[in-house]
């Protein structure tokens, strides 16, 4: 398979090996840890394998315990917690080489009617009117680094800043903890429900934590500082398909200690709130070699 989004549905497409044991592919990439994205959207793959279909999931929290070794296989261990008549729940631990790294808990809700209400969508403009990231950041460098170049060939989802990207201390100067991206995969998904919603979990946590960073550093320059997903939780309001386009609006109320906060919004073009997400990472400046412990 050569096409990214191709790819994706392959890597979200678990070998069953039990009941309620599922194994998934972990691509032995140039990266120090398994994107947390790709074990999110597989553990939520496992849990909703071991339902009837016929309840979307509506909710998912997780937490990221330990980095995942790229190339290594994930196995996912779903616990059937809950089948009642209106609400299933699902527990997921995800463990590599006998070590647990990620564990999850999601909620599958049967559609029934109830009275409505939402946010409207920010006006932004239209993706087509933006650059792709790889184009945008070659506006600034002239040429992507091999690494950024790997990254594009690879890379599932079409992305399109709302704002352009800040490079210089100067532009970073009084920006604020928020950001805006298009988003839609690269090629069709199919018509499986479950794997559009794992498609778009996987995307939700490759751009949230930037509404952190904004204000730090430029956003593809070189980090100043470790980061690391620490928890992500998911609120899924409406149907949608991860291979049409979405506004990912995204923003930081508050980092401390170490941690940032982030959440986010997603419309899709007709100004639907699809899906609400919120997540914590780690921001800790490097350590010097001779002080790490």
């Amino acid at each position: 398979m050569t096409n990214p989004a191709e790819r994706l549905v392959d890597l979200l497409d678990l070998e069953r090996i039990e009941v309620n044991i599922f194994r998934g592919l972990s691509p032995d990439e140039s990266l120090q840890r398994v994107f947390g994205g790709q074990v999110a959207g597989q553990a939520l793959v496992a849990a909703g394998r071991t339902t009837d279909g016929d309840r979307p999931v509506h909710s998912l929290h997780a937490y990221f315990l330990r980095p995942g070794m790229p190339g290594v296989p994930i196995v996912y261990q779903v616990e059937r917690v809950r089948d009642g008549r209106s609400f299933t729940t699902r527990r997921v631990v995800a463990v590599q080489q006998g070590r647990t790294i990620f564990n999850l808990t999601a909620s599958f809700h049967q559609s029934e009617p109830g009275f409505e209400h939402q946010v409207p969508m920010p006006k932004v403009p239209e993706p087509e009117s933006l650059p792709r990231l790889g184009d945008a950041i070659r506006e600034h460098l002239g040429e992507l680094p091999e690494a950024l170049r790997r990254m594009e060939r690879r890379q599932a989802f079409d992305i399109r800043y709302v704002e352009p990207l800040r490079w210089t201390a100067e532009e970073l100067a009084g920006a604020e903890p928020r950001s805006g991206v298009w988003m839609r995969a690269v090629g069709p998904l199919g018509d499986d429900p479950l794997v559009h919603t794992c498609a778009l979990t996987y995307a939700s946590d490759m751009t949230l934590l930037d509404a952190v960073r904004i204000p730090i550093e430029p956003l593809w320059g070189p980090r100043g500082f470790d980061m690391a997903s620490l928890d992500h939780a998911m609120w899924f309001h409406q149907p949608f398909r991860a291979d049409e386009w979405f506004l990912y609006q995204q923003e930081s109320p508050i980092a401390t200690g170490a941690r940032g906060l982030a959440r986010g919004q997603i419309f899709n073009r007709d100004g639907a709130l699809l899906v609400s997400v919120m997540q914590e990472g780690l921001f800790r400046p490097h350590r010097r070699p001779e002080t790490q412990v």
